[in-house]
């Protein structure tokens, strides 16, 4: 089971510091900037320079104009908050939703890496189960990605809300932060239960989400009688999938879903992008570092 774990792990790092090197790196600085400008030096004053940048005091005692140089403040705290609810256990094509989400995880966290960036992770269910602090260095990195793989929640359903509240509360500095998940946190109208706490800490920290999700719980088949449960509750119901006004309930339903979580999302300007189990999560991650 261990070796099993094992091999899983190396594979995805293979696989994802490739791609984080080729493709990603240069994206990641782009999108996600440090937290301003820092002080580098003074020199002397060339045409062009801005005058606002003078530096008066050094001027006056050489005698000659000096301007200040500052340069990005690069290094930035990365934090992926990740859902560990029952539900990322389904997967019906491609993959289950617990490896996609490990190995777009584990390409932002190489991605940080190779910027110099420290990362954390926070997994949470109906709870927050764990809070690995941020940190630089592979053996670091791998641990986050092996949780992500084997952590067994106590909880099996799925508070937003909680794991966004905690990140205000635990991390005072502004942050990345990416929130990974299928966003099954809904009321019985499909609309989103952590308005409040995104509210909040949008507006300390730089957030953006990303909706792993597979086709099937989107849409339901046509297959006769069938009996259904909720892995998050574990209740079961018999539907008859053969009924059309069945299945456009539930088509309706979900698209709801889908909408109002973007809709709040947008609200409070947290970019996001869904990403589907059999999707090429690479050109999903590419518009959410280009949409930046």
């Amino acid at each position: 089971m261990v070796n099993d774990l094992l091999k899983k792990v190396r594979k995805i790092e293979i696989k994802t510091r490739k791609l984080s090197h080729q493709i990603f790196a240069g994206e990641y600085h782009s999108a996600f900037k440090g937290r301003g400008m820092a002080f580098s030096e003074v020199r002397e004053y060339q045409y062009g320079d801005d005058v606002r940048n003078m530096d008066w005091n050094v001027t006056a005692r050489l005698h000659a104009p000096y301007v200040k140089i500052f340069e990005e403040e690069r290094e930035l705290t990365v934090m992926l908050l990740i859902d560990v609810s029952r539900s990322r256990l389904f997967g019906t094509v491609g993959e289950s939703k617990r490896d996609l989400m490990a190995e777009i995880a584990a390409v932002i966290s190489f991605s940080a890496s190779i910027n110099n960036d420290k990362v954390g992770a926070l997994f949470f269910s109906d709870k927050v189960e764990k809070f690995i602090p941020p940190k630089k260095g592979r053996t670091h990195l791998l641990r986050i990605i092996s949780e992500i793989l084997e952590f067994e929640p106590q909880g099996r359903g799925t508070d937003i809300g909680e794991a966004l509240r905690f990140l205000t509360n635990a991390i005072k500095r502004k942050c990345t932060a990416f929130l990974l998940s299928d966003m099954f946190d809904l009321d019985k109208d499909a609309v989103p239960r952590y308005e409040d706490a995104l509210k909040v800490a949008a507006g300390r920290h730089d957030i953006a989400a990303i909706n792993v999700y597979d086709r099937m719980e989107r849409e339901l088949p046509s297959v006769g009688l069938v009996h259904v449960a909720d892995s998050e509750t574990s209740e079961g119901i018999w539907v008859d999938t053969s009924s059309r006004r069945v299945r456009e309930y539930y088509r309706s339903w979900m698209e709801n879903a889908y909408t109002s979580t973007r809709t709040l999302f947008n609200k409070y300007k947290v970019d996001n992008v869904s990403i589907a189990t059999d999707q090429d999560y690479v050109r999903g991650l590419m518009s959410l570092f280009k949409s930046r």
